[in-house]
């Protein structure tokens, strides 16, 4: 009797293993023979566009987005790209440089295919560095400094004619306005020193057509700029050039009518923004010039497009929405024809596009080496009754 408990109790033991074994096998065939749900999650296609949506810029920034968001409707609309959709990823740089450091880090940790923004040089200078780090090839719609082509990446390409360009055609077209002493103004930072350094050099050579009689700078935010503006009387200059940004702009305007200065202002496209008609009265702003990248309203290409943005938004696209909306449709396309979001891929088909891939409203839908557009467009604008007018498109 005593014997014969224990056999029972052992045996009891092993039957209740030998459950517990079969039970955790049939869990693991059962696991195995049953098919796991597929993740039918759409793939998303992040682009990204670090833009000035704070700050005196903001207005440049969130027409540029506005364009953007014309542009991803059309993509997603027809089926996105490689069969997912295309989602724009922004992050605001405030045209400041620190700022802008910071936002494209974030965009790189949120693994954008490629960046499509850029709207102040100063803010896309510091930032070419950790783009071209993580290999994300950046298509830049507003800003040409000649500082973006500094470090001479592979995968940088401006879709506007760059800053040098942007001085020399200043300089021709104020020799062509007859003008002859000229006074040439920035504001220290990257695109506005690059574009004054052009116009300098341009005013060296024998055929300029006009001298320099001053070269000055102010710094931004002052509420007036007195010496800038004594400077060019007593020079007797009779044009003055302004490379800087509006708000700056509008200042430099207001002091110059001020003084009574008679002679020809002409800004260059950091400029040139409609906010300039709400800081000063339309008789300040009469007679103004300006050399610009194209816009869409003047640029017979772009008519159908631009009565779309003005059904979409009740107001004229305005400086860089044209470029903003080709960067995007761009990068689309390039991914399109890599076949795959490798960032290596996208940018040799960047650098490979021809207008038989895509047809660029604000300009040549190809790049040379150092990632230029040959032969870009620029308009002189001129201002009047309040509104821009254009006086010629300079190829």
């Amino acid at each position: 009797m005593d014997d014969l408990q224990p056999r029972r109790a052992a045996r009891r033991r092993l039957r209740a293993a030998a459950a517990a074994m079969l039970a955790a096998l049939c869990g693991v065939l059962a696991a195995c023979s049953t098919p796991s749900k597929p993740d039918d999650t759409p793939q998303t296609v992040r682009i990204g566009a670090l833009i000035p949506l704070t700050g005196d810029n903001a207005p440049t920034g969130q027409r540029m987005m506005e364009a953007y968001q014309l542009a991803i409707k059309e993509v997603n609309d027809a089926g996105g790209v490689l069969g997912h959709p295309v989602e724009l990823v922004t992050g605001d740089d405030a045209c400041d440089p620190g700022t802008a450091v910071v936002k494209a880090n974030d965009l790189v940790a949120k693994d954008i295919t490629v960046s499509v923004g850029g709207g102040c040089s100063v803010a896309v200078v510091p930032v070419l560095k950790p783009f071209h780090t993580a290999a994300i090839p950046m298509i830049i719609p507003a800003a040409n400094s000649m500082d973006l082509l500094a470090p001479g990446y592979d995968s940088v390409f401006l879709l506007a004619g760059t800053a040098k360009e942007e001085g020399e055609r200043a300089v021709q077209s104020l020799a062509k306005l007859g003008r002859k002493k000229l006074a040439v103004v920035d504001d220290g930072t990257s695109f506005p020193q690059s574009v004054a350094q052009a116009a300098v050099e341009r005013l060296k050579q024998p055929d300029a057509g006009l001298e320099l009689a001053a070269r000055l700078r102010i710094s931004q935010g002052a509420n007036s700029y007195p010496r800038v503006v004594d400077e060019v009387m007593q020079k007797q200059a009779d044009a003055v050039l302004f490379t800087g940004y509006y708000p700056e702009a509008a200042t430099i305007i207001r002091d110059l009518r001020a003084a009574k200065f008679t002679g020809t202002i002409m800004l260059s496209d950091a400029g040139l923004d409609p906010t300039l008609f709400d800081k000063l009265t339309p008789q300040e702003t009469e007679g103004v010039y300006g050399i610009t990248l194209p816009l869409a309203q003047f640029e017979p290409k772009a008519k159908e497009w631009a009565q779309r943005y003005r059904a979409a938004y009740g107001h004229e696209p305005g400086p860089f929405t044209m470029q903003s909306y080709d960067a995007f449709k761009l990068a689309v396309n390039a991914i399109q024809r890599a076949g795959s979001l490798d960032r290596e891929a996208v940018r040799k088909a960047i650098a490979a596009t021809t207008p038989a891939d895509i047809q660029l409203l604000s300009g040549p839908s190809q790049f040379g080496p150092d990632g230029t557009q040959p032969h870009p467009d620029f308009m002189l604008l001129k201002i009047h009754d309040g509104a821009f007018t254009l006086v010629s498109q300079t190829g």
